[in-house]
């Protein structure tokens, strides 16, 4: 499943690493390393300027204009649709047997 974080960015939920509040990182120095080594690598996406998360991935670190409680809620979301039962080949059978 995929998960639309802003700014015309969408990441495949099962890549995701964490979600941290992007005013959380300056409290931390090791948060603080491993941006500005992302940075140094080129291995991070978005609008710094505007960002209120930051998305980390197995492979990119994304700043996101949305809260972290938005990303959660998306992710959440995307968890319990993945958790659905699939009923749809029990309608069709049922169909089928009723012509």
């Amino acid at each position: 499943m995929f998960i639309h974080i802003g700014n015309d960015t969408v990441i495949h939920s099962s890549d995701v690493v964490a979600i941290i509040d992007y005013h959380l990182i300056s409290s931390s120095t090791i948060m603080e390393e491993l941006m500005t080594e992302s940075l140094k690598e080129k291995r991070v996406a978005g609008p710094i300027e505007h960002a209120k998360s930051v998305m980390i991935t197995k492979e990119m670190m994304y700043y996101s204009t949305l809260s972290v409680s938005t990303l959660k809620k998306r992710a959440s979301m995307i968890s319990t649709i993945s958790k659905l039962d699939d009923f749809s080949d029990e309608i069709k059978e049922l169909d089928s047997e009723e012509v």
